[in-house]
């Protein structure tokens, strides 16, 4: 009789178990896309850098004229749409950023179409596109 009362148990932590899992990427996802949007917000392009994947970052470094255009506008505004999974390791996100050029204080808006990937090893969403294109509004 005690072994009929531990099989409902053990299909109930079947059941938890991917879904706290779930939960964790999902929450880990929840956590990177506001700390993504506040670094780009407040801290700046340059701070960005550390949220693209570090294969990207080496395959296609970010070059000095880039980096030199980037210091010359801040983010004045942020607004991104729900993400948009594309697979099971893999999400989109559209945000439109707001840029203020620092020298004439001319504002613009481009639109960044973002691709996340999610890393098993590291437990950590991954930015595969790089910062947004400023040169040329979308």
């Amino acid at each position: 009789m005690g072994r009929w009362l531990l099989l409902p148990l053990l299909l109930l932590c079947l059941v938890v178990a991917p879904a706290e899992a779930r939960s964790k990427k999902d929450k880990a996802m929840d956590q990177v896309l506001m700390d993504y949007a506040a670094t780009l917000r407040w801290g700046g392009f340059e701070q960005g850098l550390s949220f693209i994947d570090p294969e990207v970052r080496q395959t296609k470094p970010i070059t000095t004229v880039e980096l030199n255009r980037y210091r010359q506008v801040r983010v004045s505004y942020y607004h991104q749409q729900s993400p948009v999974a594309i697979s099971k390791t893999e999400i989109q996100v559209l945000a439109e950023i707001g840029i203020i050029n620092n020298h004439n204080q001319s504002e613009r808006s481009v639109v960044d179409r973002q691709t996340w990937r999610w890393d098993e090893k590291t437990k950590r969403w991954w930015l595969m596109t790089g910062l947004p294109t400023i040169t040329t509004p979308n």
